[in-house]
């Protein structure tokens, strides 16, 4: 049997997002090959590693370390360890599961220095990354972003054998938005529902901005559907807001968001991997940056008519947002549902990986 191994992490500063597309991943290839899938994670501060276990998917816990944290900047932070150390404790744990076929590793923490020391002990070694700011060592790279100039923006940071999956045509949808795309209803291009969705964590608390904005449209016959994460440190304060209102709904950690994209005209959200959940069901979307590695794939998306971006989440207040909602009609949704569901973005994740 196949042995498949993850190194991927998730906590209040990272989110959730690195860790729900390996599960993706995972089923996809576990449906494919009936492998044996392993999670090697780091027990971070709120991390939702539970859900590799409620997955049916073996879980390695590392243990948290706080005495890097200090030496370590930028995203060198979010593994809070140095590279070398989790090689060696993840390398610990490899040795014990040989032989691993694969290892696919998710983190913008680790490099081609993490990677060179872990090729002994696996045949093969798939990243998923979308900063394309360091090299790697490794046989697949996948990013399934959205860039103008995607195909020159890995030349020179990886080998030339690797084989590289770019695009949306790969991203990492779960089932549920391949089972409501069979579903998908036709939007005419008026406005009775949004909705809100800033990730897991939303550590700078967007959805409040998001929400002030509506309150200032007054109009009660529009349906508000307002999603956060368990993670979501503003959750009290956000759930108070809604309960003021009749037509603003809230929830919690959901697991049909398909269905809530589905029913909604427009979203208000982030530029993570939520904008290919709703590209490929049509749904148009006033989108804010909430970290720096989303500023381009949402300029290149509104460049092209997938999105409407309205910058980076410290030069975004509820004002903007009120405004450019009060702008829209029904042609310019319309023209955005369009774009989505167009041949230039009409294909994702019609490539499995």
């Amino acid at each position: 049997m196949m042995v498949i191994v993850f190194r991927v992490d998730s906590s209040i500063q990272i989110g959730s997002g690195h860790l729900m597309r390996c599960l993706t991943l995972a089923g996809q290839l576990q449906k494919k090959s009936n492998a044996n899938i392993i999670f090697i994670c780091r027990n971070l501060e709120g991390n939702l590693s539970n859900l590799v276990k409620t997955h049916g998917y073996k879980l390695i816990l590392l243990p948290a370390v706080d005495i890097f944290v200090s030496k370590l900047d930028g995203y060198a932070k979010w593994l809070t360890v140095s590279q070398d150390y989790d090689a060696y404790e993840t390398m610990q744990q490899l040795k014990d599961l040989s032989p691993v076929d694969y290892i696919v590793v998710d983190s913008y923490a680790i490099d081609k220095k993490w990677e060179i020391q872990i090729r002994p002990y696996v045949n093969k070694i798939m990243v998923i990354d979308d900063l394309a700011n360091r090299k790697h060592d490794c046989d697949i790279l996948l990013d399934q972003n959205f860039y103008l100039d995607n195909d020159i923006r890995y030349i020179g940071m990886v080998p030339q054998k690797c084989k590289m999956l770019l695009g949306p045509r790969y991203a990492l949808l779960r089932d549920e938005f391949h089972q409501v795309k069979n579903k998908m209803r036709i939007r005419d291009g008026s406005i009775k529902n949004i909705l809100i969705f800033f990730g897991g964590s939303d550590l700078t608390n967007e959805t409040m901005k998001a929400l002030k904005a509506i309150a200032l449209l007054r109009n009660k016959d529009i349906t508000v559907n307002v999603i956060t994460g368990e993670n979501n440190s503003h959750n009290n304060e956000i759930e108070k807001y809604c309960t003021q209102y009749d037509n603003i709904h809230y929830y919690c950690q959901v697991d049909n968001m398909a269905e809530f994209m589905n029913e909604a005209d427009i979203a208000i959200g982030a530029g993570g991997t939520t904008t290919w959940e709703r590209c490929f069901l049509g749904l148009p979307a006033i989108v804010i940056a909430v970290a720096e590695n989303q500023v381009k794939i949402c300029e290149d998306c509104a460049k092209e008519g997938f999105i409407i971006y309205l910058g980076y989440y410290i030069e975004v207040n509820y004002v903007d947002i009120y405004q450019y909602l009060g702008c829209l009609n029904k042609a310019s949704l319309s023209k955005i549902n369009k774009r989505c569901l167009s041949e230039k973005m009409g294909n994702i994740a019609m490539n499995n990986v």
